[in-house]
């Protein structure tokens, strides 16, 4: 992706270099905990377990000044801010043409471990959004994961749609759709199941919207960066490679297919009226 002559993002916020340690509480394991935020993968997904899952996986926290990072490392967060400052754009303007006023949301980039309105945030959480203080929180080190232990391409635009998808799920917050997913969902049944991966499903579509508005600065092959993690985090996918088999009832994200039809879709029109995964997957 191109950036090098985009703004950066006000909004964002380095925690990478504090020591932080914490008490893990027992029990799951690496791969146990890597599993379960895959499966609540690209976050924003039911906030409750969320936080439980995090509280649970980090029982205390402390940070301390930071150590300077290296001229990669800083690059990086400059790649990760311009990203974020894109999405502000875009999304500002796509709700002031609906009459309305864009709220921006805070990125989190960390290392580690660090702390979120949603409870204690580790490294092998991956990234996710947390309502309740509207941000998204980060460590990089879960985009190695994604690569060597689900397929995924690596590349920088891999980290561009993460980003997106998160804050597609802020502008679900926005509009009040997480609320209610989230309410549907706690009553049980197959409703709020098809409900919850039709919220993932679209914050896949708002990625793919954030793209088109962005082609301008796109890259030779970033697209299919895109599509291919969208597809390595398909649930169909995760639990092959976790579990060996698929179980569809289970199902919480869609499959790899489902979720590379949206992305597309939304690079497609760049329009989010034809993002109504809700009506389309029932």
């Amino acid at each position: 992706m191109k950036l090098d002559d985009y703004r950066k993002s006000d909004n964002f916020e380095d925690r990478r270099g504090m020591s932080t340690t914490g008490k893990v509480a027992a029990g799951g394991g690496l791969i146990g905990i890597i599993f379960l935020v895959v499966q609540l993968f690209l976050g924003g997904g039911d906030s409750a377990q969320l936080v439980d899952a995090l509280q649970n996986q980090m029982t205390q926290t402390t940070e301390t000044p930071a150590k300077e990072l290296t001229a990669e490392e800083k690059a990086m967060g400059d790649f990760v801010s311009k990203v974020l400052a894109g999405t502000e754009d875009v999304w500002g303007k796509i709700f002031q043409q609906h009459g309305s006023t864009y709220r921006e949301p805070k990125l989190v980039l960390y290392s580690g471990s660090t702390k979120s309105a949603c409870g204690g945030a580790s490294a092998n959480t991956g990234p996710f959004y947390c309502p309740a203080d509207e941000a998204v929180y980060m460590d990089l080190d879960f985009f190695h994961v994604l690569r060597d232990r689900f397929g995924a391409k690596g590349g920088d635009f891999t980290i561009a749609y993460v980003i997106a998808h998160e804050v597609g799920h802020h502008v679900q917050h926005l509009q009040g759709i997480l609320t209610k997913v989230h309410q549907l969902r706690s009553q049980g049944g197959e409703e709020g199941q098809k409900a919850y991966i039709a919220m993932e499903l679209q914050a896949d579509f708002y990625a793919g919207v954030w793209a088109n508005h962005m082609k301008n600065y796109l890259s030779e092959g970033d697209i299919e960066e895109a599509l291919s993690a969208a597809a390595s985090v398909g649930d169909d996918n995760i639990q092959k490679r976790t579990q060996g088999y698929v179980v569809e009832e289970s199902f919480t994200h869609g499959t790899s297919e489902q979720r590379k039809y949206w992305l597309a879709r939304g690079i497609k029109t760049g329009d989010i009226k034809y993002g109504d995964t809700f009506s389309e997957i029932q």
